[in-house]
């Protein structure tokens, strides 16, 4: 069972943490395909050595510019990808990433016609399977199939718990157990995409995983603790002035 502390931790982790890359990239994530291929499309820009807030400006960016879904993304010229990519400060790997979200957008239409749920259909509830299917897409290795089910999790319920080596890296930085289902038990189903992207975070930047080590402690602190011993006094008893103990025993010291 976890730990008053670890529950702490995880409750100071998600109110300064808890919010997806999605959320970032403006993705509002349902079950239905636009925003499963805008997730897509986040993950394979994270999926880069690459500051995470860029590559959700960037992904922002090709949204903004009409590439939300396969079609469009495919419809759309290498030099308008790369344009897009350019306004949200993704320069580093524009032109290969450019080339391979157009690649990707093709193999999709393709084979699941656009849609990811096909995707998920042909996986069968097999989470190992989704992974492979996933790097079967241009641009997306196991970094980014991680991603897409950290993310996913909370649509497709039979990726979940997903809480893979990066999110335990995160979770051991701030003192929180070392297993997927430890992990899982801190926080309702619901929050388990935002509280493995607040993890991951924590992995990522040790600042982030002081700052919720100490946010934990300053809650903790607050929390009122059991009633103090009541201290001694002297009272009257049988006529005859006593020392009264404790109404709470010591502790050894």
């Amino acid at each position: 069972m976890p730990t008053a502390t670890q529950r702490t931790t995880a409750d100071a982790l998600l109110a300064a943490y808890g919010r997806t890359y999605a959320q970032e990239a403006g993705v509002s994530l349902r079950n239905t395909p636009q925003p499963l291929y805008q997730l897509l499309v986040l993950v394979h820009l994270l999926s880069a050595r690459i500051k995470a807030s860029v590559a959700t400006d960037a992904a922002r960016a090709l949204f903004d510019d009409g590439m939300r879904t396969p079609k469009r993304m495919s419809e759309a010229t290498w030099q308008q990808r790369v344009d897009a990519l350019g306004k949200g400060h993704y320069r580093r790997y524009d032109e290969r990433t450019a080339t391979q979200l157009g690649d990707a957008a093709d193999r999709l239409l393709e084979r699941y016609g656009g849609d990811l749920r096909k995707l998920r259909e042909a996986a069968a509830g097999d989470v190992e399977e989704c992974k492979r299917l996933l790097r079967d897409l241009p641009g997306i290795g196991p970094t980014g199939a991680d991603i897409f089910l950290r993310e996913v999790q909370g649509v497709w319920p039979e990726a979940a718990p997903y809480f893979d080596a990066k999110v335990l890296q995160g979770a051991a930085r701030i003192g929180l157990p070392d297993s997927a289902d430890a992990v899982a038990r801190l926080v309702d189903d619901e929050d388990r995409p935002a509280f493995a992207a607040g993890l991951v975070r924590c992995a990522l930047d040790k600042h982030v995983a002081e700052d919720v080590t100490t946010r934990a402690h300053i809650d903790r602190r607050r929390e009122p603790g059991p009633p103090t011993a009541h201290p001694l006094r002297r009272i009257r008893m049988r006529g005859r002035e006593s020392k009264a103990v404790s109404r709470f025993p010591r502790s050894d010291v």
